[in-house]
């Protein structure tokens, strides 16, 4: 097996809590967090799943937080979160050799609403002078790289609700390669906008399950409608194994392998037989030297949709086979579009650490063209060797992560 790339840190600011000790006791507890959004009022699907009680004095401090979107400072609680449980001070790495890869797909979109809206009823001259650099995508690691004093390569990767494993697979090749000796790796969404609920449902995409959004998202069950969209932010300090090693870091789990491809099908739809995600997982696999029937535990895309699940369902099966113990952390959280893959990666590491699998959320009654081992109901205690998280997004983009124990 090659030499893995450590998870050093993490940093969660999801639905599920803030910080990854509250993350992991609501995954635990397998309670959705889907609740009615004011914001939403008036919407044909007027729920979401947002990031509760963040605090931008208490957790960004003196930072000029009215400067940035939220997507931007969901990050940059993330992200400072990561660096500290990492044991790392940003006065004490040589930031020349910093990365920051990070996944947003929607940027700024709550900016262009109401700049819009400022635009049509009060005229041009009071448009907002930040509204071009709050609305950027690419500020999103640009902020992080200003924050942390990372003067390495600073991208932000945009492959829709991939965007955030693509991420991983992305710092992990910088590290290997060289480039870099630390990345921040992951992603962060926050889009719960009018225009983009509207779109979102338009498209046929998210559950109407109105009357009661805490049990809207139901992945892998029979009646399972769509998913309930989410904000959120998580990153990954990512560094060679050996260099953790050497400054007598903890090393939380191994991203091992990594692999991507494309549909190259629909501009939405997975192609119907899901070789794209296969081809991502079997070159995952094949880069971590990992086979398909050592894999204990898959966190998988898991939408919730009736067509994305069952396909997805399928090819788990057709490669890894009915073993694995499978899980879908969107019954929790939501589907938190680009910050997904993210979350959903530094859930596996948790996995991974602690031997566990969190339930999926609201599975009562499992889909019977999906035969797969789907944990439900409560948390199952197993020793996991080798764990695969798997990411789709719109657009035909398709990434996989193998993760192991350190």
């Amino acid at each position: 097996m090659p030499a893995g790339i450590a998870v050093t840190g993490l940093g969660l600011v999801t639905p599920a809590g803030i910080g990854v000790a509250e993350n992991w006791e609501r995954l635990l507890s397998g309670r959705s967090c889907a609740t009615h959004d004011e914001a939403l009022r008036g919407l044909p699907v007027d729920f979401s799943a947002r990031v509760p009680d963040f605090d931008t004095e208490a957790l960004l401090g003196g930072f000029s937080s009215w400067q940035h979107e939220r997507f931007v400072q969901l990050a940059l609680a993330a992200s400072r979160m990561a660096v500290e449980d990492a044991g790392w001070g940003t006065g004490t790495w040589d930031g020349t050799r910093v990365g920051v890869v990070l996944g947003n797909s929607l940027g700024g979109a709550a900016t262009l609403e109401e700049q819009y809206d400022v635009l049509r009823e009060a005229g041009p001259a009071r448009v907002s002078p930040l509204t071009i650099t709050k609305y950027m995508p690419n500020m999103l690691a640009g902020y992080i790289a200003i924050d942390c004093h990372a003067t390495g390569p600073s991208l932000v990767v945009g492959t829709a609700c991939a965007s955030g494993a693509t991420a991983v697979g992305v710092a992990r090749d910088l590290l290997r390669s060289g480039a870099c000796d630390i990345v921040l790796a992951g992603a962060s969404e926050s889009a719960l906008t009018p225009t983009v609920m509207a779109g979102l449902t338009k498209m046929g995409a998210l559950s109407r399950h109105r009357e009661a959004p805490e049990y809207a998202g139901r992945p892998f069950d029979a009646e399972r409608d769509g998913f309930v969209a989410a904000e959120g932010a998580a990153v990954l300090v990512l560094e060679r194994a050996e260099d953790a090693q050497a400054r007598g870091a903890t090393v939380r789990a191994l991203v091992q392998g990594f692999g991507a491809a494309s549909d190259a099908h629909h501009a939405t739809a997975p192609e119907p037989e899901g070789r794209g995600i296969e081809q991502a997982l079997r070159l995952a696999l094949d880069d971590a030297d990992v086979s398909p029937g050592d894999v204990d535990h898959v966190n998988a895309h898991g939408t919730s949709t009736p067509m994305n699940d069952v396909i997805e369902g399928r090819m788990i099966g057709r490669v890894l086979g009915p073993r694995p113990a499978v899980t879908s952390t969107k019954g929790v959280t939501g589907h938190a579009l680009a910050a997904a893959g993210a979350l959903e990666a530094a859930y596996t590491v948790l996995a991974v650490q602690h031997g566990t699998v969190p339930p999926t959320a609201n599975l009562k009654n499992q889909d019977p063209e999906i035969e797969l081992d789907v944990v439900c109901g409560e948390p199952r205690r197993t020793r996991i060797e080798a764990a695969v998280s798997t990411s789709l997004g719109f657009g035909g983009h398709n990434a996989a992560l193998v993760l192991t124990p350190a």
